[in-house]
């Protein structure tokens, strides 16, 4: 493919605000450059992309601690050095006492608003819903890791013991959720010292935290799902009237399920399945755009961007009419993958003018999320989404054990009768995205970012920007996005003023956004053996690479002793 030709035919112009990484033996790329030298240092001890890639994740619980957690939900994309892919669901689920009419909606609220009286099913201890990412990780380890648990967690029980500069980034996040935090004593003595945020360059130290991991380095996965820690968890939600009980935790099941493939001008693109709803409207899109020149029309036009906002609309539309837990609700994958049913949609667009789709209830989302890409020289390949839903997810620390749970019950419908609502033991729909793509057997890209319902559509122009654009990786997720469920239609500012108003001349309603979703983290295989990691410039994104150096926007970077 070639790299270079799309400006030629470009709408817009952007430059690139980081670095590449290059390497051959190993690439860790995650939101925190702590977090990716946790990774590399697994890596550089003898472990595979799979070890690499928990020990990312747990430092990332230290180090974002807004974003993810142990009391979290994730999707992980895992493709072993055989070729066979499995995707595993640690989503959040319904506890087992959750009821279809156990919160009290807002009289007169919007159907796509989940506002409940008080909002608890957003912020404190009847938000939280039953944990599956640390079952997940350890699951993931166990099956196809090399390293004992204890020695991936080294790296993140260090930073959380001897703590770490705090980034602008996360001062900004604490800001933000200050008057939450502030009501909870241990999250506002750890986080607003004498009643103000966290400054950038402040140090962070979380004694608690490292001590509950060092237990789960010791106990594994039981130390949540049965042991003490799940001990604190259950007793903090009785005292407070949470939901979560001790059966949540004991009977909570990583499921282990195959990807969505699409097939897309000759590449296969693979993706996570419901619950998760990216891989089937990922593939949806591609079935529709595949019927364009997309090349042609050229990145940043009018034709392109008004083209791929009605795709986006179309697949939300049939996302809130056919989108949920798979045990719960029939989700017709065969015909929305369906290469016949792309073509009845592709010809109801009308490539002059934006239309309104019939739309249902898409369901609520945090859009504080993290991802991380990992691969050995091995060929495993590890690509994986988590979070605690919200930003600090429901804003409280569990006592004695430093962990901030999750908020995912504000995904569910709080009305009974619809396909979001709320029942027992199920799983949150989500927009993850971790997914690869594949040319003649080979994966040649693997990619991810946070972003709630804002994911899958970027993950879907990444992938358009690589294969019809011929962009470079660092090119492919830095450039410009936008974002549309309906009427109104997000672009980042990188889209000029001329190709906004020829957007707005068409009918769509623009709305100009700092960013659309946030930082992509992306590796690509080249035919020699060698790697390209990538982060973006939306989010503190780091590539590590093992056998060619570590590069972040031109720094190189030293791994600690």
């Amino acid at each position: 493919m070639a790299k270079s030709n799309w400006r030629e035919r470009a709408g817009t112009q952007f430059t690139c605000e980081k670095q590449p990484a290059q390497g051959r033996s190993g690439m860790v790329v995650s939101n925190h450059p702590l977090a990716s030298a946790a990774g590399m240092e697994v890596l550089a001890a003898g472990g595979n992309a799979v070890d690499a890639a928990v020990a990312t994740q747990f430092a990332l619980t230290v180090v974002e601690p807004m974003m993810v957690g142990l009391v979290g939900g994730t999707t992980c994309h895992i493709r072993l050095a055989d070729g066979s892919h499995r995707i595993l669901d640690g989503m959040s689920a319904v506890p087992r006492a959750g009821r279809p009419d156990m919160y009290r909606p807002v009289p007169g609220a919007a159907p796509e608003v989940y506002d409940v009286e008080g909002q608890e099913n957003l912020v404190g201890p009847k938000s939280v819903a039953a944990p599956g990412s640390l079952r997940a990780w350890c699951l993931a380890l166990e099956r196809y890791g090399t390293l004992s648990l204890a020695d991936v967690m080294q790296p993140a029980i260090r930073h959380a013991a001897r703590g770490f500069a705090v980034t602008p980034y996360l001062s900004d996040c604490i800001e933000t959720a200050a008057p939450d935090l502030a009501r909870d004593p241990l999250a506002a003595a750890l986080l607003l010292p004498g009643g103000t945020p966290l400054k950038p360059g402040e140090r962070l130290v979380q004694g608690a935290y490292a001590d509950a991991l060092a237990l789960v380095a010791k106990l594994g996965e039981a130390a949540l799902h049965g042991g003490p820690l799940g001990d604190r968890l259950v007793e903090c939600m009785e005292k407070t009237d949470g939901f979560v009980a001790r059966a949540d935790l004991t009977g909570y099941e990583v499921v282990e399920r195959a990807p969505i493939v699409a097939r897309y001008r000759g590449w296969e693109i693979l993706g996570p399945p419901p619950p998760a709803a990216s891989g089937v409207h990922i593939a949806q899109m591609l079935n529709i755009l595949e019927g364009y020149d997309i090349a042609g029309l050229g990145f940043g036009t009018v034709e392109t961007l008004h083209l791929l906002a009605e795709v986006l609309k179309i697949a939300f539309a049939d996302r809130a009419q056919a989108s949920g837990d798979p045990d719960f609700v029939r989700v017709p994958v065969e015909r929305l993958v369906a290469k016949d049913y792309a073509d009845q949609r592709r010809a109801a667009i009308d490539l002059a003018r934006a239309k309104q789709w019939s739309t249902g209830l898409v369901g609520a989302e945090g859009a504080d999320t993290t991802h991380l890409t990992v691969a050995d020289g091995k060929g495993n390949v590890v690509c994986t989404t988590q979070t605690i839903n919200s930003l600090f997810g429901a804003r409280f620390i569990v006592p004695g054990t430093g962990m901030i749970p999750n908020n995912y019950m504000n995904n569910f419908d709080p009305r009974p009768g619809n396909a979001l609502s709320i029942a027992p033991g199920k799983r949150v729909t989500t927009s993850m995205s971790p997914v690869m793509a594949a040319r003649d057997g080979r994966v040649v890209y693997a990619l991810g970012l946070p972003g709630g319902r804002k994911i899958f559509p970027s993950a879907l122009q990444a992938l358009v920007n690589l294969i019809d654009h011929g962009m470079t990786l660092q090119e492919a997720i830095e450039a410009p996005r936008i974002w549309t469920e309906g009427p109104v239609l997000e672009v980042e500012h990188g889209f000029g003023v001329p190709v906004r108003k020829a957007l707005e001349a068409r009918g769509h309603k623009v709305q100009v956004m700092p960013t659309v979703a946030g930082g992509m983290n992306a590796i690509q295989f080249h035919d020699d053996g060698g790697m390209t990691g990538a982060a973006c410039w939306r989010a503190d994104g780091f590539a590590a690479a093992l056998g060619g150096g570590l590069a972040r926007a031109g720094v190189r970077f030293v791994l600690p002793q």
